[in-house]
């Protein structure tokens, strides 16, 4: 299979619509047609079904779609490091965030990498969900991952950074907000807005709900935290979040520690065996750049790699990658220079 052709199938298969593939790829529909046709008899399946209305994917369609996708973003995005690696670039690095600490680590990250790692280029993917960026290591589309425990994989190592206390963030007008301090059961019949189910905090959240005897009535679910802040300065619900979530500044919104509230743990990820000079110096940027006041993970092991689960995990498409480059000339305290370029899911 020819790169041309993929490109021409996806074309097709997201415009669902052959003359208007055609136009976006700048070329007459016939020899589009054609070279669909070409594809299906190589593959030795068709890939459309075709009537004078519509045309559908059929399910290998839909397989190739989906892989395909992945195949010319990966593509591109070699094509990218490779021109960067020569022009001058000392390496490229592709690191995957959770949500808070995309927010929060990202910005003395990339001022640590442009001190001490000059000349890296720095390929940025935030608002990561944990199973995503766990996926994305294993298939070598991640070098390193900020990610939420549990990881379940025996092909990724990590090592704990901190753990972070769940808080409640309640409207600014909640009457709960006249509390200094909440109790978990005593939101039992509270409304709330969460993270997606398969987020990590979600999972903990939940249990400790069911701990204390209740299921959680979820009204709304909200991708990046941003949001999920934003529907709760509107009044739609409480959110419970990790601790260091309290560093945005976002009005409305007044946070409270909850009694009983559970600790979500904060890891750095690789896969196992590849711990790279590269990776290995890169690793070192983070004994610095943890929020003061967040406690150290319970059983934490001076960089010893943690146990891990071999319960595989579903994929979940990636979003598209900011790339940060680390200037030579950059002083050290400088802002980073760029910030990710569209958000996913947090943790």
């Amino acid at each position: 299979m020819e790169t041309r052709h993929l490109r021409y199938f996806v074309a097709v298969a997201e415009e669902r619509h052959f003359g208007r593939a055609a136009q976006r790829l700048h070329m007459a529909q016939p020899p589009l047609s054609q070279q669909i046709k070409q594809l299906e008899e190589q593959l030795g399946a068709a890939l459309f079904e075709r009537t004078t209305r519509k045309v559908e994917l059929t399910p290998a369609g839909e397989l190739l779609l989906e892989r395909g996708r992945r195949i010319l973003q990966d593509l591109e995005e070699l094509e990218s490091d490779v021109v960067q690696v020569g022009r001058g670039a000392a390496g490229v690095l592709r690191v995957g965030l959770s949500g808070s600490a995309t927010y929060r680590l990202l910005p003395p990250l990339v001022q640590r990498v442009r001190s001490e790692m000059p000349g890296l280029r720095l390929t940025v993917r935030g608002e990561m969900l944990t199973p995503q960026m766990v996926d994305d290591l294993e298939e070598g589309r991640l070098d390193v991952a900020v990610l939420r425990p549990p990881v379940d994989s025996p092909d990724v190592e990590l090592d704990y950074l901190e753990q972070d206390r769940l808080v409640a963030a309640l409207p600014a007008d909640s009457p709960w907000g006249e509390q200094a301090e909440l109790d978990l059961a005593e939101l039992a019949g509270e409304s709330f807005v969460g993270y997606p189910a398969q987020s990590v905090v979600t999972r903990i959240f939940r249990d400790a709900c069911r701990r204390e005897g209740f299921i959680p009535r979820v009204v709304q679910e909200a991708a990046e935290t941003s949001t999920l802040l934003a529907l709760v300065a509107a009044g739609m619900g409480i959110a419970l979040v990790p601790m260091s979530t309290r560093g945005f500044a976002f009005q409305g919104i007044e946070f409270r520690p909850v009694r009983n509230a559970p600790s979500v743990d904060l890891a750095v990820a690789w896969r196992r065996g590849e711990r790279t000079p590269l990776v290995r110096r890169f690793l070192t940027l983070f004994d610095t750049v943890s929020a003061p006041g967040v406690s150290p993970a319970a059983g934490a092991d001076d960089g010893a790699p943690s146990p891990v689960a071999v319960v595989r995990t579903a994929r979940l498409a990636s979003p598209p990658a900011a790339s940060v480059a680390a200037s030579p000339s950059a002083a050290p305290n400088a802002a980073p220079s760029a910030t990710p370029k569209e958000t996913a899911h947090e943790d």
